[in-house]
């Protein structure tokens, strides 16, 4: 059975590859309805875990702790794949509490999915995605916990990457030798992400990509949650977490019930807050709501402007739109209404809206692992990947860039892309310190998002290199006389991660580390 997973911070979708088509699998919640996703939810009592419907069975319970929007622990700029996550009374890693997730969903697409016919044992074959601009640990923990929790993955791509592959699918007519690009204008519920896609034929080529991994849906819930204890003279600060809680799910209900023809958000206090209740309902303008999103809508556009950039850098008019085929909006959040409406007032009659915008992720997904389809993806790193050095004899420290945030991520069928250094070490020991970051500045030093990796350690002298010998307790020295000389070299693997090989060319002794995966101290 071959599948496209999207693993959304606050629900999960699903897609079938099946003969050409791909449809969206329905799961039946809690109250036996079929719905078209899987809740990204975790719920926790005295050790017990329950995911997805389970857990929201048990989500009014306060024996019960529930914990939602668990993808966005993995965006953390020091995340790391040993993390720890406390739930109630249970402390677990996060790759160990996303792959028991992962592995109920598994489970339930087996057992209370509309799957097609499939037997128990069989093989779930997969393609998944991560946000655009998702660091390496971030990648690592994803593709990791889908292989514990028994799912072969084939390829993780970028989330807007693989709606391009829906686009092309669904509105393949749009696309000429005149418009040949797409943006990908990507509202999850906990990240936003935009790419520039160039599509000639079955071949897509993400060109761009910029977003805010700290920008989704659930921040327009938290503006209708903050909105409507305004209005009643609360804070957030005042009330019990669980009853804050249950705020937070009625807003991005209710939220999610709006329509362009919507004046009128009521929500039943009462049933949240019990007795802290001031009254047993509240009414709120969706005007007023609507002008509380503009500014996070407007952070969204701002943070398009690396890739709106590159098009009008490629456009041969005055006018770059007109040379776009379109702009794709998708994911959950851009179904709101205020959403579309303050695009096209920025972008005009270009933007075209998903029919299916919280499942366009997945279905392009099901369609990339569909090898009968025959769609190519190269894709982009979307952030600068380096390394911090010491220089000037040890007296400075400089970062040295490997890869921009341009890089090629090879496809299915391209040749990898790599970087080689070679240098007389100096030192017995050598540390490497990596880093990713959204950009650097004029003197190419890393800013913006910062993500920092366990360091990587690779013992240049020889006499260190004996097993269980811990590099991390060895003291650094400089080497008499020569050392050996050593190679560097990274690839980027089709994962988007980063694999380093350093070699001692004179010995031939090499080792390799996957960078963003679990420590190196030996």
């Amino acid at each position: 059975m071959r599948l496209g997973i999207d693993f959304g911070t606050t629900r999960t979708v699903v897609a079938c590859s099946d003969r050409g088509n791909y449809p969206v699998l329905s799961f039946q919640d809690e109250s036996g309805n079929p719905v078209d996703w899987y809740p990204s939810v975790i719920a926790e009592r005295r050790g017990e875990l329950r995911f997805g419907f389970d857990a929201l069975e048990v989500a009014a319970d306060p024996e019960w702790t529930v914990l939602r929007s668990f993808k966005r622990l993995l965006s953390g700029p020091r995340t790391s794949p040993d993390f720890q996550v406390e739930l109630g009374s249970t402390t677990l890693s996060g790759v160990e509490l996303i792959a028991r997730f992962l592995g109920s969903l598994r489970e339930a697409i087996l057992t209370r999915s509309n799957r097609p016919s499939v037997k128990r044992d069989e093989q779930l074959v997969a393609v998944v995605a991560t946000p655009a601009n998702a660091h390496g640990a971030q990648r690592f923990i994803t593709l990791d916990a889908f292989h514990r929790a028994g799912f072969e993955v084939t390829a993780l791509l970028n989330e807007p990457s693989a709606a391009g592959f829906e686009y092309s699918h669904r509105y393949h007519n749009t696309l000429t030798s005149r418009r040949e690009h797409i943006v990908v204008y990507d509202l999850g519920g906990g990240t936003f992400d935009a790419s520039l896609v160039h599509i000639t034929g079955r071949r897509h080529e993400a060109i761009a990509t910029s977003g805010s991994s700290q920008l989704g849906g659930d921040d327009f819930d938290a503006a209708l949650v903050h909105l409507i204890l305004e209005q009643v003279g609360l804070t957030r600060g005042g009330l019990p977490h669980r009853a804050l809680a249950l705020l937070v799910e009625q807003c991005r209900e209710a939220k999610e019930r709006l329509n362009p023809s919507s004046r009128r958000i009521v929500i039943d206090l009462e049933s949240c807050l019990g007795d802290l209740a001031p009254a047993p309902e509240v009414t709120a303008s969706v005007a007023d709501y609507y002008d509380r999103c503009l500014p996070l809508v407007q952070r969204s556009i701002e943070a398009m402007h690396p890739v709106m950039a590159h098009l009008e850098a490629k456009s041969r008019t005055d006018d770059a739109l007109t040379e776009l085929a379109g702009i794709y909006v998708v994911g959950g959040a851009s179904s709101l209404p205020v959403v579309g409406r303050v695009l096209r007032e920025v972008f005009g009659r270009r933007v075209h809206r998903s029919p299916y915008p919280s499942a366009a992720v997945a279905i392009g997904l099901a369609i990339a692992v569909d090898d009968d389809a025959g769609f190519e993806l190269s894709d982009r790193l979307s952030r600068h990947f380096g390394v911090f050095r010491e220089s000037d004899s040890g007296r400075d420290v400089v970062f040295d860039p490997i890869f921009g945030r341009d890089a090629r991520v090879p496809g299915r069928h391209d040749p990898a892309t790599v970087h080689r250094r070679v240098y007389r070490a100096a030192h017995n020991v050598g540390r490497y310190r990596f880093v990713e970051c959204g950009d650097l500045d004029p003197q190419g030093v890393p800013h913006g998002e910062i993500t920092a990796f366990d360091a990587v350690y690779f013992p240049f002298d020889r006499n260190a290199r004996n097993p269980g010998t811990r590099l991390a307790d060895v003291p650094v020295q400089r080497l008499p006389g020569d050392g050996p000389l050593i190679q560097e070299e990274y690839a980027i693997t089709k994962h988007g991660l980063v694999r380093l090989t350093i070699t001692d060319l004179e010995a031939g002794y090499q080792r390799a580390y996957d960078v963003g995966a679990a420590p190196s101290a030996s």
